[in-house]
């Protein structure tokens, strides 16, 4: 799928790695509308990108937000042809706190929901649109990218709620994969590991630097670039389908 030209629609794109990614397109000559949070910075992020961008303030687990965001999308930009999600949150809570408070059930419902439900979401009604598109040579009429973590691997102490949401991304990328072929839409996830994004700028620096020094090679930090860089790969390579991508530097995360 040609960048150039086309459409794209990139959930929590006001800030990390949906930033990083809708500039990336831009900068390849694609155009991208930024789904976030009313409070966000999308409105600032859109108005640096210029015409090729626009902000939707709305919330991924929300149906009427999401199809909004679809049909503003394709009304300023034409068929909608790539989405890219990126929205999602973190929790850190064990499943029995040392007090033996039981891990609460309302914030693991809600971080499932944002990261599973909310891309779920987001697939299911950019789908609906893509699949009307004119295929290109390839027969392709649209491409996903989804946002998984290596904590669907090896989730670490605490992280019981973001690896359940990011497994389940993992397992239901080959699943929509299949389904979508007969229509030419691709789907594809990345796992990121420890990325410089806004979950991590509020630590101080020397545990940054000791984060990044985990990593084998290179040893720091992943830049959100970098993950922008492999998504738009993901676009542009007709055969990259089906797969959950690990773009870590070759960590695997210990228990804590």
């Amino acid at each position: 799928m040609r960048i150039a030209g086309s459409a794209a629609l990139v959930t929590g794109g006001a800030s990390g790695l949906g930033e990083a990614t809708a500039r990336e397109l831009l900068r390849r000559g694609g155009r991208a509308a930024l789904l976030d949070l009313p409070g966000s910075q999308g409105g600032r992020v859109a108005a640096e990108l210029g015409a090729a961008a626009r902000f939707l303030p709305g919330d991924v687990t929300s149906e009427e937000s999401v199809q909004a965001a679809v049909l503003a999308t394709e009304a300023a930009f034409g068929p909608l042809r790539v989405l890219v999600c990126c929205a999602g949150i973190g929790s850190a809570r064990r499943t029995v706190e040392k007090d033996g408070t039981p891990h609460d059930l309302a914030s693991f419902r809600r971080t499932v929901e944002v990261n599973l439900f909310g891309s779920f979401n987001a697939i299911r009604l950019a789908a609906a649109r893509m699949v009307a598109n004119e295929p290109n040579e390839d027969g392709e009429r649209g491409v996903i990218a989804l946002t998984a973590s290596v904590a669907a691997f090896e989730g670490q102490v605490g992280q019981a709620a973001y690896s359940a949401s990011k497994g389940a991304i993992v397992g239901m990328t080959l699943p929509i994969a299949r389904d979508l072929a007969r229509h030419g839409i691709r789907v594809c996830a990345i796992a990121p590991g420890l990325f410089d994004t806004p979950l991590l700028a509020g630590l101080p620096e020397d545990a940054r630097r000791s984060l990044g020094a985990q990593i084998p090679f290179p040893s720091r930090l992943g830049r959100p670039a970098e993950f922008a860089s492999l998504a738009c790969e993901i676009v542009e390579n007709a055969m990259l389908n089906g797969e959950t991508i690990r773009l870590d530097g070759a960590i695997r995360m210990a228990p804590r």
